[in-house]
């Protein structure tokens, strides 16, 4: 976990509670100094550091912490988060530094929420190691160059359970509270909402399995539950791909065998054994739509009747 403190990360909490259950044979974490600002949360040491015997000031400020569960020091017969042991890392814990990437090649599994303005660059960090990983992005992430052919070459998917809606994160106190949703707690912690996160990950679960049950185009013209479907004489092609528009997910036509343009949140329900993904659209640059773009357009998001859509995955029935 290489983005995580457990002194305010529950990602390192829940697995070191389920250490024994799950039968974890070693847990890592480290967190960023807080003088690098890049990925610390907070910029004053707790009681946790200031209390412990190995407490630094000078190392505190300007160096990560390295923390360790791998067996039972406390002497009540199980593992958990009381026998975490910790230390200062030589450098600032940056997972690009020579010392986090040690650590990463020495592990099983990666879990983590990374910082996402730097989400292509972890990815790759992860993905150039070959392991297996579970961490938090937003769901627009999958339009990236660089994460894109992952999910096109079934390499990575979304996670089995965030789907939709809203995720709530603790922010700094310096953070400024210009989203959408926030709130500060009765201790004074501010936390925001973000939207459109999901799971990014190449561990397999029977979810994505499990086909979409569908409709025909001709019952989704006659019986759809969206405006945008029902009652027209056929679905909308676009101006500038050669593809169909399908507003929504359970609007995809079950005896189309052309190619299909939808959301990117498609992916939730995506599985392999029922759709091929042939591409996205151009909105990071030529050749992720697979020659689908009529470039004389000169415009990478997809039109229909000269009005721009959202980004948009092209799919067709296997």
């Amino acid at each position: 976990m290489p983005c995580d403190d457990p002194e305010w990360s529950n990602f390192t909490r829940f697995f070191a509670a389920k250490f024994d259950e799950i039968g974890l044979k070693k847990l890592i974490s480290t967190s960023y100094a807080p003088e690098a600002k890049k990925m610390s949360l907070f910029s004053e040491p707790s009681l946790f550091e200031t209390e412990a015997p190995n407490f630094d000031l000078q190392k505190a400020r300007a160096n990560g912490k390295i923390f360790v569960l791998d067996k039972d020091m406390s002497g009540d017969g199980r593992v958990n988060i009381d026998d975490l042991q910790w230390k200062y890392l030589d450098g600032d814990g940056d997972f690009r530094s020579k010392e986090v990437t040690s650590l990463r090649d020495e592990s099983d599994i990666i879990i983590t929420n990374p910082p996402f303005s730097l989400f292509r660059e972890f990815l790759s960090w992860i993905v150039n190691a070959g392991k297996k990983f579970i961490i938090i992005g937003n769901i627009n992430a999958v339009t990236y160059k660089e994460t894109f052919p992952l999910i096109k070459e079934n390499k990575m998917w979304m996670g089995y359970s965030i789907h939709s809606g809203d995720r709530e994160f603790e922010v700094p106190n310096e953070y400024p509270l210009l989203a959408a949703g926030y709130r500060t707690d009765e201790n004074g912690r501010k936390f925001i909402r973000v939207k459109g996160v999901r799971w990014f990950t190449n561990i397999d679960h029977g979810r994505r399995h499990e086909p979409l049950p569908l409709m025909t185009m001709e019952d989704n013209l006659r019986f759809s539950r969206h405006k945008e479907i029902q009652g027209k004489s056929a679905y909308d092609h676009y101006d500038n791909y050669d593809a169909i528009e399908v507003p929504y997910t359970d609007a995809i036509p079950s005896d189309y065998d052309g190619v299909m343009g939808v959301p990117i949140s498609f992916l939730d329900k995506y599985c392999p054994e029922q759709f091929e993904i042939l591409g996205t659209t151009e909105s990071e640059g030529k050749g992720s739509s697979n020659g689908l773009w009529f470039s004389e357009s000169h415009v990478a998001q997809p039109l229909v009747n000269y009005s721009k859509i959202y980004k948009r995955i092209f799919i067709k029935h296997v």
